[in-house]
């Protein structure tokens, strides 16, 4: 597995040099993320779509445009603190003959032309978790095939509830209950490209929080690596599509945000919870371990996994020479 990870990047290198680039691309700060007109517009221009030759980026740092552009993991990449800090809009064109697979490619090229990206590869003894079956045995289901939803017509359509908030291509539905508030991410009827299928949040009383996924054991290192200090590395050996439940505080949400560069204010989480016993643990920085009783590392070990703290060798993209801001458009 080793190998095929190291060639992966020796293949993205190769491909940095090719220059396969966007005809024509625009890039710009993005705005601060008003709560207000999310609420009351329904919009959030957040993530990559990409529709026939137009390429459309919203809210994205370098600390995510990079390991996008070369298929790596966010932690596999070691550069200056402040790549996380300025977001950017990016709107683009293919070339003719272009096919959206190649973004990937004409992101190398648009990273090295318009922000000055020099870069090496290198390896080293990283401390990570690895994600391991517990003695116990795996306690989660395998889950079944997803289909497109009918949409119900007539009499048997269900009435709008709550709010849809469209965010570039999916949508998010935010519903309130009787338990609390609601927020479900459509999956699309299908697993996306990084193995993530449907996710349902829900947030109970006194800032307690359960996740709900449907997703493979490669894309669930990916979600319990926001939530900890170190990498996580999947050495589950399980192959198949999983339904898994995880447990969280306001607080994990919270610190999540802050490492995305979000700006939020300390004290936030006793804030939204009302002072809620619990809410404001693991604060943003603090150290967390298996021992601290953190909610992720029990909410993993109901699962019947566990995460161990080791030392492995991890393929690391080192940055050299970039710009905070870019060319001129």
């Amino acid at each position: 597995m080793r190998k095929i990870a190291s060639l992966l990047l020796l293949s993205a290198v190769a491909v940095f040099a090719q220059k396969l680039s966007f005809d024509v691309a625009s890039i710009k700060p993005a705005p601060p993320i008003n709560p207000q007109s999310v609420l009351a517009g329904g919009k959030l221009h957040v993530g990559m779509q990409v529709d026939a030759s137009r390429v459309d980026i919203g809210y994205m740092s370098l600390a995510d445009l990079i390991p996008m552009a070369f298929k790596l993991k966010g932690y596999q990449l070691q550069g200056p603190d402040w790549m996380n800090q300025q977001r950017f809009d990016i709107l683009a064109t293919l070339p003719d003959g272009a096919k959206p697979d190649q973004v990937p490619q004409m992101m190398q090229a648009l990273l090295a032309e318009r922000f000055g990206l020099k870069f090496h590869m290198d390896s080293k003894d990283q401390n990570v978790y690895a994600l391991v079956v517990n003695k116990g045995g795996v306690k989660m289901q395998e889950a079944a095939p997803e289909e497109p939803a009918k949409p119900a017509e007539g009499a048997d359509a269900p009435k709008p509830q709550g709010m849809a908030i469209q965010v570039n291509g999916g949508q998010v539905q935010m519903q309130q209950g009787g338990n609390g508030t609601v927020v479900v991410r459509a999956s699309g009827g299908g697993m996306n490209q990084q193995g993530m299928g449907g996710v349902k949040m829900t947030m109970g009383q006194g800032g307690q929080m359960q996740m709900e996924l449907k997703t493979t054991m490669g894309a669930f290192v990916d979600v319990l690596s926001r939530f900890v200090d170190k990498p996580v590395m999947d050495m589950t050996e399980l192959k198949g599509t999983y339904e898994a439940k995880l447990e969280l505080t306001m607080a994990d949400m919270l610190a999540v945000a802050r490492a995305s560069g979000a700006n939020i204010p300390p004290g936030a989480a006793a804030a939204l919870t009302g002072g809620a016993p619990g809410a404001g643990a693991n604060p943003a920085g603090a150290a967390l371990d298996p021992g601290s009783g953190a909610s992720i590392f029990e909410s993993v070990q109901k699962l019947g996994l566990k995460l161990e703290p080791r030392k492995l060798p991890m393929d690391l993209m080192v940055i050299d020479k970039l710009e905070k801001n870019p060319t001129d458009n």
